[in-house]
């Protein structure tokens, strides 16, 4: 395994070239992505560690358990609140947005 440009990992047996590029948004901000890779994944791999922030404390929370169980990578995706970044698939066009009003500040 190797570390891509775009801080993905990748086999040898894998090559970008074979993976169609999708434009996203998240925070107002457009991205760049695989299609039907994970959202979640597709943050990461832009630098985005932070998806939302807890609704008790504040405090920045994004990609825990990866696998859907612990919903701490919960966006707003496409108007639909609490959706699951981890598990979600990524397409041309997806709007992705913090779970909260305000936005997120570098990390």
């Amino acid at each position: 395994m190797e570390m891509s440009v775009n801080n993905r990992l990748r086999s040898q047996n894998e090559s970008d070239m074979q993976r169609k590029s999708v434009k996203f948004v998240f925070n107002d901000q457009y991205l760049i992505g695989y299609e039907n890779e994970p959202i979640a994944v597709a943050l990461l791999a832009n630098g985005i560690k932070a998806i939302r922030f807890d609704e008790t404390l504040g405090e920045p929370r994004g990609i825990y358990c990866g696998i859907g169980h612990c919903y701490e990578c919960r966006a707003v995706v496409n108007g639909v609140q609490g959706v699951r970044t981890c598990v979600t698939l990524l397409h041309e066009g997806t709007r992705i947005s913090s779970s909260r009003p305000g936005r997120l500040e570098e990390e």
